[in-house]
């Protein structure tokens, strides 16, 4: 079984949308994500936690992120193919603005 992170990305459209959804609607999400932790079962390791102030660092200093991302999860499957599966109906990508979810392999690091 491997280690998967899912990278929860938004546009400025999503974040704004985001921002401007009644509190009805943000249950609504709320529980769409609880169905879909509740549908992927022992698939996700942490479910994560919203991401806010990311800065870029760099030899000649740090600025703000533009990447976009704004959550993530630990998952586990036993392929990329199944990790992508548990994330591909995934109620981040329903909501208006485009959001995208990438996923990657955590690979293992040769004994230190």
């Amino acid at each position: 079984m491997g280690k998967y992170v899912a990278l929860y990305y938004s546009t400025p459209a999503h974040m704004e949308a985001m921002k401007t959804a009644s509190p009805e609607d943000m249950q609504e999400g709320i529980k769409s994500w609880m169905a879909w932790s509740q549908k992927c079962g022992d698939g996700i390791v942490d479910f994560g936690a919203p991401l806010g102030g990311g800065m870029k660092v760099a030899k000649s200093g740090s600025s703000p992120s533009d990447s976009g991302v704004m959550m993530y999860s630990i998952l586990q499957a036993e392929s990329m193919e199944g990790a992508m599966a548990l994330v591909q109906d995934h109620p981040h990508l329903s909501w208006p603005g485009d959001g995208e979810v990438e996923v990657y392999e955590c690979m293992n690091l040769p004994p230190m």
